[in-house]
C-alpha cells in the first residue's frame, strides 16, 4: 500500500498536544479540509469510537474515521474512508524534551483503479495527499503555539 507521511514539534507536554489533538470539535482551525463533524459515535479517541466528518466544499465529501487502535501519551491509529479512498492513518507523539515530536502517517488504497492508477498515484495522488498531511500538522503547529501565546513560527 502506497504511504505518506508528515512530522513536526510543537512546544508542550504530550498529553497538551494530544488534548488538542483529539477534540473534533476544533479540527476546523487545522485539519486540511475539514468542514464539521456529522456524527460521533463512542468514546472519542477510544478504540471502537466512529467519527464521520465532512470536508469543504469540493473536498473529500463525507469522511468515515474508525479508532482501531488508541495508546493514551502514545498514538493513535484510524481506518479512514472517504469517496475516493480506503486506509489505516496514525498519529504518533514523542517528547523530546520540552516539546513534542508529532508524526502522522496514511497508508492507502484508491477506490477506483485502472491500469494508469500506478503512476496517477505517483505523480499526483501521492504528493497531494503528502501536501495535506503536512498542511494539517503545520496548522496544528500554529494552534498549538496560540494556545500557549507563543508566536507561530513561519
Amino acid at each position: 500500500m502506497p504511504t505518506v507521511r508528515a512530522t513536526t514539534t510543537v512546544p508542550g507536554r504530550i498529553v497538551e498536544a494530544e488534548e488538542l489533538w483529539y477534540d473534533p470539535h476544533r479540527w476546523a482551525a487545522w485539519i486540511d479540509g475539514f468542514g464539521h463533524v456529522a456524527k460521533l459515535e463512542g468514546e472519542w479517541p477510544h478504540e471502537g469510537a466512529r467519527l464521520l466528518w465532512d470536508s469543504r466544499p469540493n473536498g473529500r465529501g463525507r469522511v468515515d474515521e474508525r479508532v482501531t487502535r488508541y495508546e493514551a501519551r502514545t498514538g493513535q491509529t484510524l481506518t479512514v474512508e472517504d469517496r475516493r479512498l480506503r486506509g489505516t492513518q496514525r498519529v504518533a507523539f514523542e517528547p523530546e524534551g520540552d516539546e513534542v515530536h508529532v508524526s502522522l502517517t496514511l497508508q492507502y488504497r484508491l477506490k477506483e483503479r485502472s491500469l494508469l492508477t500506478p503512476v496517477v498515484d505517483v505523480l499526483f495522488v501521492r504528493r497531494a495527499l503528502e501536501a495535506s498531511l503536512q498542511r494539517t500538522l503545520a496548522r496544528f503547529g500554529h494552534e498549538r503555539r496560540a494556545e500557549l501565546g507563543r508566536a507561530p513560527l513561519d
